[in-house]
C-alpha cells in the first residue's frame, strides 16, 4: 500500500495553526483556490470537500487530537478503495512550526494524481497560514 508524506515548514506560532487545522468545516478557509468548498454532513462525523480542479470527496472525520495537534480522516467512496490520512503540527520554536501530511491509500495506481495534489494543496495551506495572498 503506498503511503505519501509530505512536510512543510510554516513561519507562524503553533497554536494558530493548529487552531486552523482543527476547525475541520472550514477547510477551504484553510487551503483557498485548492478547495472551493466545504460542508459538514449532519453530525459533523464527515464533510464534503470540493477541490478548485471539480472533484468532490467525501472524507470521515476519524479523529481531532488537541493534546497531539494532529488531525485523522479518511476519504470513502469514488476511486479509492482505502484512504486514511493525518495531519500532525509540530513546533519548531517560537513563531514556527512544520505540518507533517500523511497518506495511506489503494489502489496504488492513484498514488501520482493524489502526490500532486496534497503537493498543491501543502503551497495553498502554506500561503494562508503565513499570511501570503496566492
Amino acid at each position: 500500500m503506498p503511503t505519501i508524506r509530505k512536510e512543510m515548514p510554516i513561519a507562524a506560532g503553533i497554536d494558530s495553526v493548529w487552531a486552523a487545522f482543527r476547525d475541520v468545516g472550514a477547510v477551504h478557509r484553510l487551503a483557498p483556490g485548492f478547495v472551493t468548498d466545504c460542508r459538514m454532513e449532519e453530525g459533523g462525523a464527515a464533510r464534503i470537500v470540493t477541490f478548485g480542479n471539480g472533484m468532490v470527496a467525501r472524507e470521515v472525520i476519524v479523529d481531532v487530537d488537541d493534546a497531539g495537534r494532529r488531525l485523522a480522516y479518511a476519504v470513502v467512496g469514488g476511486r479509492l478503495t482505502h484512504h486514511n490520512a493525518s495531519f500532525e503540527v509540530i513546533d519548531d520554536g517560537p513563531g514556527r512550526c512544520r505540518v507533517v501530511w500523511r497518506a495511506d491509500l489503494l489502489p496504488a495506481d492513484l498514488k501520482p494524481a493524489i502526490e500532486g495534489m496534497m503537493e498543491q494543496g501543502m503551497l495553498a495551506m502554506q500561503r494562508r497560514l503565513e499570511g501570503r495572498a496566492a
